[in-house]
Order: structure tokens, then C-alpha cells, then sequence
């Protein structure tokens, strides 16, 4: 046992060196150690403190998250088959593990004790916060039910946690399930150079002739944008919104696992008192209610509507006027707001994209980190899980190690669709010494094809700068107890803040003009062209922002007030909710909740209305650097300070008062997308 990689705590994970067939061992091996540990922690002997109790309890799980942390980021990232048998048989053990610690009477009652005794006031506000926290978790993970109804609430936890595995691996494999080979060019016409060279070499692997386009965003995404050929987005178009649906491959039809997971999820929430899983979702959020949530969403969404539906008349008589496109689907909708881009402000997505090479972009995001919060980011050594992967260090001015952070960049058919930050170690003491923090950086940009590097679209680069503001988030935390430590703890409405505010310096042309360098020439972007981005910046901003409301209103009206028992579908309640906010309606066929893997196999279920409601909190947080001057050193320092140094070890809402000096305003927000002067 000694050698296996997912048992070496020592330094970073071992990644290049984990096998399929080293999980279930290490899983057992630890999933036994802290059930003793729970034994022996629970006697009435052991004493109700933090070095004695909450400490240990909290190390033990410390090591299980860090090795089941691994094998679910191979399960994400390098699905194959081996990994993917081993994430399924193991994750009942773990799910079994945490429910029944959840339900633990006995810790539950060592916890409280702690709050009452009088260490807990003499205890940091870090630990404070972990054992209030651990309280709350223990009331919502069964602790309180009584015995007879907690064998179903821990049949109802397993089997959410397995219908979510599938959720996300009936989407992967639908997406590879289908490809478009194509043999005449002119069938491609409209399509960027590099996307054509990626199909190529995508037939050419394949041993055919031609160009192979499928549905994962490097090649789905340019082909719905610069298409001429109407026939070829359509057929794209429909694949992709119908995959993971009774449409498609019927073993890989999400419909039944949404219904099931939407009854499974109310059927937990009223066995804990609550009356829909949004009440229970929102506990440990920023939001209220439900009601709360929903009305900031209708708020929003009035002052919103207008501005959508001008955009969208605007592109309709376009459309019709200039494209020749008499009746506007929603497989033209990408291509004719390119081409209405382009006339308007006299500029297209793949002219910015030529300025933004992977490695110039990188560079210019770590320069820009540098300069506000006083660091330095350079290239290092470690096993990774795929040649591509990349690998950095973050150090102070003195040279002192703060993280490390996997980049792995490029799309894949064995990972997962999307964009994520997800940690690999947090930070801690551990024994006196500080174990620094490690992050994985994912994403799907295309690859590099016939030695050419690889060219970001602006919207691209500001996912690397989301994802890197999460990162941020994790490695700059100074928080040495790991419950409360980087994004744990943080309220989930307010932990797309960092990301956020990472993404308003894409727009900076001080920051822009260091991170490029046109493929041909080597020229950084010209203010000119600069100029018409920022000019197109709010392009459409109205029909974009009514897009996340919807998605925001059916996720919380799903868990809300939706009844799974009734005879309404969760597609019928969507399409209501878009005749009232939608201004591009789908076909019939759209099955967009097939594929929303955000709510049905990540945490943002009854919490997807926490983009809008952050980037209130990020929109209101940039201003002060608008005020101040964008790379004023003091203002960066204050942010790192309060914000990111802090992670949950406060409430959300003192970090945010503690770093702009009030109360957060929506004034800003409005202004970023142009809904105010």
C-alpha cells in the first residue's frame, strides 16, 4: 500500500503515476483509518476541544478529500475508461462516508459542546467559523432526523451523487458520439483557417478525407459563428442541442436523470424541514430566500428586457435586410450577430483573435497578477496527466512559495466540457509547517495543429482570466485552517466575485496591448482595432444578460416551485419562463436542460443565479481600481487583503464591506453592460 500515489501526501499529486487501480485501495484504506478515528474522537473521554477534536476530525477528512479530489479530477480531465469504472464503484463508498458523518449524533454533540465551552472564544476567527459552519452542515446533512428516517436520507444522498456522475458522463459521451465529415470546401466557406487546419488533422486521425467538425466548442463554436452554409449550422446546431436527450442515443438520454434528480432533491429537502431544495440550497448562501433571489432576477430581468429586445430587433431587420435571412432561427442567431459586429464596428471576432497567441496571453495575465498583488509567476516541474498540461509557481517579492497551479488548456474528447478552477491541496499547517496551496486551471481551447500555436478569441481569453481569478482565490488565501481556507466557505453566491473581477481587465487596453502579437507580424493590437472592440463591448450586453436570467429563473423555479410529481415537464416550465424573458426562442426540439451540467452535475443547483448576483459584487469591487487607477498597488493590496486572503473565514458580505468601504451597489454592474450612463 505504501506505494501507491494516492496515499503520498508528501508534496503535489502524483498524477503522472495514479492508475485505475489504485483508487478503491487507497479509498478503503482511508475510509477505514477515519471511521476509527471517528470512533475514537466520539468516545466521551476524548475531550470536546480544537487540538483534541475538531482538529483531527478535520485532518482525517483533509486526506480523503485530497485523494478522492484526485481521481475525480482524472474522471474530469482523462476520462477513460479505467477511470471512469473506478470514479463509479468508489463513489458510493465516499458518498456513504460523508453522509454518515453528517448524521453522526455523537460528533454533532462534541461540536455544540465546543461552541459552549469557553475555548471557542478564545479561538481564532477562522476556527470560530469552521465549527459555526460545521454546526450548519451537520443540521443539513441529517444530524437531527430522527433514526428512522435517516436510512433514506443517505439512499437519497448515493443516489444523487451517482445520478450527477452520469448526468456528466452521458453528456461527454454524447458529444463524442457525433461528428459531420465533410469533403468540399466550399461546404466550409466562411470558416477561419485554424479551425479548418484542427478538422483536417481531425480527419486525417481518423484515416478519412476531408474535415471532421463535432460538437466540442473549438469546432462547434466557429462553425455556428462564420458558416456560410446555412444547412451545415443547422444540423450542427440541432446535434447540439439535442445530445443527452430522448432524441439522441436513447442510453444516453438525461430526461429521466433530471425528473429522478429533481424528485430526489425536494424528497431531501422536506425531510429536513425545509419545503423546496432552493430554501435548503440557500442556507449557507448570501440570498435570503428564494424569494429573494427570484426577485432580484425580475428586477434585473425588467431593466434588461428592453435592451434585449432592441438588440434583437436590430439583428432581425439586419438579418432580413442584408442576409438575406427572412425568418431568424436560432442556428443564424451566432452568425448574423458576427456579421452585424462586423458592419457596425467594423471588426470581426477572428480579426481579435489574431492577436492573442496562448503563450503572449499568459504571459500578459501573469504580468498583470504581478503588478497588483506584488508576485512573481514562473514556469515548474510536475507529474501531470497529459503531455499538454502546464505547471507554475506563485512567489512573494521575496521570493517565499505562496501556490502552484496545473494549466491544462487545450480540448480534449476525454475531458469534460467548460471551463473550471478546482483545487488539488489546500493550504494548511500541517505538524508547524505551512503546506502552500495547489490548483487545477481547465479549460477547452483548441489545440495547437502543424506546429502553430494556438490563437485565443477575446471571450476565450476572458475565460482563462475567470477561471485565473478563481485560482487566485485558492493560492493567495493566508488562511492556515483548510475548512475555511481559499473558496471553502465562502458563500456560493459570492464565489464567482474573484472570477469576475479578473474579467473587467480584459477590457483595459494597458493590460491588452502587453499580451499580444498578431500571427504574421508580431504587433501588439492596434488602438484602432482596440477601440472598436471596446466601442462593440456592450454588443448585444441586453439579449446576453436576458440568456443568464433565464437559465438563473429555471434552475430556481425547478427547485422552488416546480412540482416533479405533477403532469408539467421541467422543458415545459422552460419554455414558459423563456415567453417571458426569452427574445430568441429555440426550436421545439432545443433540449438545453439535457446538457445544463452546471445544475444537474455540479454544485450550482438552486445557485445559478449566483453569476448575476457576484457580478454585482465584482462590477461594484472594480470601481474602486476605476477610481484609483487600475494598477494602483494599494488598491491591489487591499483587494488581496480583504478579499482574497480572507476566503471564508468571514462572511462574504464583511469582505466585500471591509475592501470598498459600503454596502455593494447594482450602479455598476448597469454601467459595465450599458444599461446606464
Amino acid at each position: 500500500m505504501s506505494g501507491n500515489p494516492l496515499l503520498d501526501f508528501s508534496g503535489l499529486p502524483r498524477y503522472g503515476s495514479i492508475r485505475p487501480e489504485h483508487v478503491a485501495p487507497a479509498i478503503d484504506a482511508i475510509l477505514e483509518r477515519n471511521r476509527e478515528l471517528v470512533a475514537t474522537l466520539t468516545r466521551e473521554e476524548t475531550p470536546a476541544s480544537w487540538e483534541g477534536f475538531a482538529e483531527p476530525l478535520e485532518q482525517a477528512n483533509e486526506r480523503l478529500g485530497r485523494a478522492w479530489g484526485a481521481a475525480a479530477h482524472l474522471h474530469g480531465v482523462d476520462d477513460n475508461p479505467g477511470i471512469r469504472d473506478a470514479y463509479k464503484a468508489n463513489l458510493p463508498k465516499v458518498t456513504r462516508y460523508y453522509t454518515e458523518l453528517a448524521q453522526n449524533l455523537a460528533l454533532y454533540e462534541k461540536f455544540k459542546v465546543l461552541r459552549a465551552s469557553p475555548e471557542f472564544d478564545r479561538l481564532s476567527g477562522a476556527r470560530r467559523r469552521i465549527i459555526e459552519n460545521n454546526l450548519r452542515d451537520y443540521r443539513l446533512g441529517g444530524a437531527e432526523l430522527p433514526p428512522e428516517k435517516k436510512p433514506r436520507f443517505a439512499e437519497i444522498q448515493e443516489e444523487l451523487a451517482g445520478l450527477e456522475a452520469k448526468f456528466s458522463e452521458n453528456l461527454l459521451d454524447a458529444t463524442n458520439a457525433f461528428s459531420e465529415y465533410v469533403g468540399d470546401a466550399v461546404d466550409l466557406s466562411g470558416l477561419p483557417e485554424d479551425v479548418l487546419r484542427a478538422a483536417r488533422e481531425a480527419a486525417r486521425k481518423d484515416a478519412r478525407e476531408g474535415w471532421k467538425l463535432t460538437l466540442h466548442a473549438p469546432s462547434y463554436v466557429p462553425v455556428m459563428q462564420y458558416a456560410e452554409n446555412r444547412s451545415l449550422r443547422e444540423k450542427m446546431y440541432r446535434a447540439h442541442v439535442t445530445q443527452a436527450s430522448e432524441l439522441g442515443k436513447p442510453e444516453l438520454d438525461n430526461t429521466p436523470i433530471i425528473v429522478r434528480e429533481l424528485r430526489m432533491r425536494r424528497e431531501k429537502a422536506r425531510l429536513l424541514g425545509y419545503e423546496s431544495f432552493a430554501e435548503l440550497s440557500l442556507v449557507p448562501k448570501m440570498a435570503e430566500s428564494p424569494a429573494a433571489a427570484l426577485a432580484f432576477l425580475e428586477d434585473l430581468a425588467a431593466r434588461a428586457l428592453p435592451h434585449a429586445r432592441k438588440d434583437h430587433a436590430d439583428l432581425e431587420q439586419f438579418a432580413r435586410g442584408e442576409l438575406g435571412l427572412h425568418e431568424l432561427r436560432a442556428w443564424d442567431v451566432a452568425f448574423a450577430s458576427e456579421k452585424l459586429r462586423a458592419k457596425l464596428y467594423a471588426f470581426s471576432d477572428q480579426e481579435v483573435k489574431q492577436y492573442f497567441p496562448e503563450a503572449k496571453v499568459l504571459e500578459g495575465m501573469f504580468r498583470l497578477v504581478e503588478s497588483l498583488y506584488g508576485l512573481r509567476i514562473t514556469p515548474d516541474t510536475a507529474e501531470t496527466w497529459h503531455p499538454d498540461v502546464k505547471f507554475f509557481r506563485i512567489a512573494d517579492s521575496r521570493g517565499n512559495l505562496v501556490g502552484r497551479f496545473f494549466l491544462d488548456p487545450y480540448s480534449r474528447e476525454t475531458k469534460r466540457g467548460g471551463a473550471w478552477m478546482d483545487e488539488a491541496v489546500a493550504r494548511q499547517r500541517v505538524a508547524g509547517a505551512l503546506q502552500t496551496p495547489v490548483a487545477h486551471l481547465v479549460c477547452n481551447f483548441p489545440a495547437p495543429v502543424d506546429g502553430k500555436p494556438s490563437y485565443l478569441t477575446h471571450d476565450e481569453v476572458m475565460t482563462l482570466f475567470h477561471e485565473f481569478g478563481h485560482g487566485l482565490h485558492h493560492l493567495l488565501s493566508r488562511v492556515d485552517d483548510p475548512g475555511v481556507s481559499g473558496i471553502r466557505g465562502v458563500e456560493w453566491d459570492a464565489v464567482e466575485l474573484p472570477s469576475q473581477f479578473m474579467e473587467n481587465f480584459c477590457w483595459e487596453r494597458d493590460v491588452l496591448s502587453g499580451m499580444t502579437a498578431h500571427a504574421d507580424s508580431g504587433a501588439p493590437l492596434p488602438r484602432e482595432l482596440f477601440e472598436k472592440m471596446l466601442a462593440a463591448k456592450n454588443f448585444q450586453s441586453g439579449m446576453q444578460t436576458v440568456r443568464q436570467i433565464e437559465f438563473s429563473l429555471v434552475d430556481m423555479h425547478l427547485h422552488h416551485d416546480y412540482d416533479p410529481e405533477g403532469t408539467k415537464t421541467p422543458q415545459q416550465l422552460l419554455d414558459e419562463i423563456r415567453g417571458k424573458v426569452a427574445v430568441v426562442i429555440p426550436p421545439e426540439y432545443n433540449r438545453f436542460l439535457n446538457n445544463f451540467s452546471h445544475v444537474f452535475s455540479g454544485s450550482y443547483a438552486a445557485g445559478y443565479y449566483s453569476y448575476k448576483w457576484a457580478e454585482v459584487l465584482s462590477a461594484d469591487a472594480y470601481s474602486l481600481f476605476e477610481e484609483n487607477g487600475l494598477l494602483d498597488g494599494r488598491t491591489g493590496a487591499r483587494f488581496r487583503d480583504e478579499i482574497l486572503a480572507v476566503g471564508g473565514s468571514r462572511p462574504a458580505i464583511e469582505s466585500f464591506k471591509a475592501f470598498r468601504g459600503r454596502e455593494p451597489r447594482i450602479d455598476a454592474l448597469l454601467r459595465h453592460n450599458g444599461m446606464i450612463a
